[in-house]
């Protein structure tokens, strides 16, 4: 559950954050509080959306069984890891300059649509973040939606405080660290989703596993007891894992730093 709150503060922090930016570009603006209205008006949309998302997952599970809700929820997995490493990825190359793009589409929405551009910028930011969110608690907790109402509730409370901390200018979080460090953090959890995705697809006999087991670490960290359970949720790891597993893994990881070195050189 601990990786799940980490996600929804995480995720949470940066919708506050997006929300914060379109509020003080409209506190300048001439549209005042018809926008302000327009703002708040979108961001509930922007939860409903999310919720709406949430509740069609749902619905779509309870209408499978079998092997179809096994090829459902180990695609979620994979869907789950994708969108993680795509968020990390694009907010190492998009980071720096959110707020310049998030003011320069608030401002051709507004001059287009007038206050219903800005409920339209602000529902789709934070439906965004919120359909993140939603993804990656069912890959996480796809068999404990008690759990997942928690570790939603906690870091969403979390996610609060810790605005409310930057807004009274403590400077207790630097963005450029959190975003570094979180983005490591995210990516640990992704190569988490694809490791128990890749797992599934092994057990269900859509890919072969090579060689089972490579190795055996158990007798030093077993992945079934509670530190090396809590290690397996948050890295993937595996005391036992295949060889097809170990190719996966190390794939993912030479591929994100294949891409995060591209995004250096052409920043």
């Amino acid at each position: 559950m601990l990786s799940s709150l980490f996600i929804v503060w995480r995720e949470s922090v940066e919708a506050m954050l997006v929300i914060g930016i379109l509020y003080a570009w409209l506190k300048n603006n001439p549209q005042g509080e018809v926008g302000l209205r327009a703002l708040w008006g979108g961001v509930v949309a922007g939860i409903a959306l999310a919720g709406l998302l949430g509740w069609t997952m749902l619905a779509v599970q309870g209408e499978l069984a079998g092997e179809a809700l096994e090829w459902f929820q180990t695609a979620m997995l994979f869907l789950a890891s994708l969108l993680i490493v795509q968020m990390v990825l694009w907010m190492q190359k998009h980071g720096r300059h959110m707020r310049q793009g998030l003011e320069r589409e608030l401002a051709q929405a507004s001059e287009k649509l007038g206050v219903f551009g800005v409920a339209v910028v602000a529902a789709l930011a934070v439906a965004r973040e919120g359909a993140e969110t939603v993804i990656f608690l069912y890959g996480m907790q796809m068999d404990d939606p008690a759990g997942s109402a928690i570790a939603f509730g906690a870091g969403v409370l979390l996610a609060g405080i810790t605005a409310w901390i930057v807004n009274r200018g403590l400077g207790m979080l630097n963005y450029r660290n959190f975003f570094r460090i979180s983005g490591l953090l995210l990516l640990l959890f992704a190569v988490a989703l694809l490791a128990a995705g890749t797992d599934r697809l092994i057990g269900m006999g859509a890919l072969p596993p090579l060689v089972d087991p490579l190795w055996d670490t158990s007798l030093l960290l077993d992945d079934s007891s509670p530190s090396g359970a809590l290690l397996s949720a948050f890295t993937g790891y595996r005391a036992r894992p295949s060889l097809m597993l170990a190719i996966v893994y190390v794939a993912f990881w030479l591929a994100v730093l294949l891409v995060q070195r591209r995004l250096k050189r052409n920043a």
